[in-house]
C-alpha cells in the first residue's frame, strides 16, 4: 500500500485514524463530534456545522464508528456502513467540495484494520463476531483503483491511519 507522510489528510479527504498522536495533530478532545452528530447533519451542514471545529476550520473529527459497528451483526454492520455512513461521507465531501477533512477517530483499533497483499482493506468485527470481517474497500470506496494510503507521522514505523482523497 502506498504511504503518506505529508499533512494533506489533516485538511482534505477522508481518514480513519487510530493513533492518538495523529488525532492530537488535528483536534483537542473537546472538538470531536459523535457519529450521531455526523449522521444528523447530512444535508443540513450549514445548520449543524457553519464552521469546522478542528484544525483551523479545516477538519471534522468523528468518534463512535468502531463502537457502532460492534453493536451490529456483520451483515447489518456492512449494510449500515454502505448506506448510512457512506451517505454521510459523500454528503460531507459534496458540501465542502473536498476542501475539508473528515476524520474518523478509531482509538486503539490498529489491530482491527487489515490490509491484504493486494491492498484490500477490511475491518475485524468485535465479539462475538471476531472471526468475521467487513470489506471496507468494497463497501466504502467501491474498490476504486485509487486505494487509500497509510498515514505515517513523524518517523514512526507504524501507520497512524488510512487516508483516501475522495470516495465515490
Amino acid at each position: 500500500m502506498k504511504q503518506l507522510s505529508d499533512t494533506v489528510w489533516q485538511r482534505q479527504g477522508i481518514s480513519w485514524i487510530w493513533d492518538e498522536n495523529a488525532r492530537n495533530l488535528v483536534c483537542d478532545a473537546g472538538e470531536i463530534w459523535s457519529l450521531r452528530q455526523l449522521l444528523m447533519s447530512v444535508g443540513k451542514w450549514n445548520s449543524f456545522l457553519p464552521v469546522l471545529p478542528s484544525n483551523g476550520d479545516n477538519a471534522l473529527v468523528v468518534a463512535g464508528l468502531d463502537g457502532s459497528l460492534d453493536l451490529l451483526s456483520p451483515a447489518d454492520a456492512e449494510n449500515w456502513l454502505g448506506d448510512e455512513v457512506k451517505e454521510a461521507v459523500l454528503s460531507f465531501q459534496s458540501h465542502f467540495d473536498n476542501q475539508a477533512a473528515l476524520i474518523f477517530w478509531l482509538p486503539d483499533c490498529a489491530s482491527r484494520v487489515r490490509i491484504s497483499a493486494t491492498d484490500e482493506v477490511s475491518w475485524v468485527c468485535g465479539a462475538p463476531h471476531s472471526t468475521k470481517t467487513l470489506d471496507f474497500g468494497r463497501v466504502l470506496w467501491g474498490e476504486a483503483r485509487e486505494y487509500p494510503k497509510e498515514i505515517f507521522i513523524d518517523d514512526s514505523k507504524k501507520p497512524a491511519g488510512l487516508y483516501h482523497r475522495r470516495i465515490s
